[in-house]
């Protein structure tokens, strides 16, 4: 079956055929309708990623997905073929020959969840690395508590779920993003900046990765949680600093979906490319400043 891998010696994913997975007797086996490409997975191919977590040479490609059950292992009891869901591989704790970039991949039961009705299930793919990353980043300043809460890079994918978790959660949010993106930001339930302020926030959520200088804006003692797990910020002025390594989480997956069933998580599109086009979707996420997740999508669909 074709599969998209990445290979020390080359900068782009690399289309193969590769031989089938072997199902776990906890694992199911899905039909890939939809993947999404993420920051990560340029990290993997490029090597940033790679240099960090030793990943193997080649290695799968892709960490979340939708598609359709095909199989199920053996003591799996509340999935069945041809359920539709959508969940996520944890690449660099898993070190996948075939990652979700595939025609079919093999995820553990724990980390899919079923979509919900309302939710279409090529755009469900964009859902579960970006909000559970978003969903477990908040977790780890607890309670808001009347707080306020800066994330940066606002209009981006993990940073515009958090604006609106946060926001139910009874944060008092703020957004760092352009001002082209001034109506996303205000939907999605935060104040926009377009500068770093000085340390004026309760709480920062670094989504952006701007490190040092996102910390420059987080009150004395107050709490910072980045997303990047190779780029630790050293704490200061008694601030507490976190970085979340997000893990795969069905429970949480599927409380997301809902909320991106029921619109309160909007899903943003930026665009869909079959696996033999996938260069197209990485370099755009390279160059960055994308609003919505770009696709990967089995055969020539669009």
């Amino acid at each position: 079956m074709p599969a998209l891998l990445a290979y020390s010696t080359s900068h782009s994913p690399v289309l193969e055929e590769v031989a089938r997975q072997e199902l776990g007797p906890t694992d199911v086996r899905i039909r890939v309708a939809a993947a999404a490409v993420n920051p990560v997975d340029v990290g993997v191919l490029r090597g940033p990623v790679r240099a960090l977590t030793g990943l193997p040479d080649p290695v799968g490609l892709g960490w979340d997905v939708s598609g359709i059950v095909a199989e199920v292992g053996g003591e799996i009891t509340d999935l069945s073929p041809g359920d539709a869901v959508a969940g996520m591989l944890h690449v660099i704790d898993v070190k996948p020959t075939v990652g979700t970039h595939a025609d079919e991949t093999v995820l553990p039961a724990g980390s899919v969840a079923r979509i919900p009705d309302g939710l279409d299930l090529t755009e469900a793919a964009s859902v579960p690395l970006n909000a559970l990353t978003a969903r477990q980043a908040l977790d780890l300043f607890g309670p808001a508590e009347g707080r306020n809460l800066l994330v940066t890079g606002g209009a981006g994918a993990v940073g515009g779920h958090a604006i609106v978790l946060a926001a139910r959660e009874g944060w008092r949010v703020t957004a760092l993003a352009r001002n082209s993106d001034a109506d996303f930001v205000a939907r999605a339930g935060a104040d926009l900046v377009t500068e770093l302020p000085g340390p004026s926030f309760d709480a920062v959520l670094d989504a952006a990765v701007l490190l040092e200088s996102a910390l420059a804006a987080v009150c004395d003692g107050g709490s910072f949680v980045g997303v990047a797990p190779g780029s630790p910020v050293a704490a200061e002025r008694g601030i507490a600093v976190h970085t979340v390594g997000v893990q795969p989480d069905r429970e949480a997956i599927a409380k997301l979906l809902g909320l991106a069933a029921d619109g309160t998580l909007e899903i943003r599109v930026a665009g869909r490319v079959p696996l033999h086009d996938a260069k197209t979707a990485y370099d755009k996420v390279a160059d960055g400043g994308q609003r919505g997740r770009w696709l990967i999508v089995p055969g020539d669909q669009r």
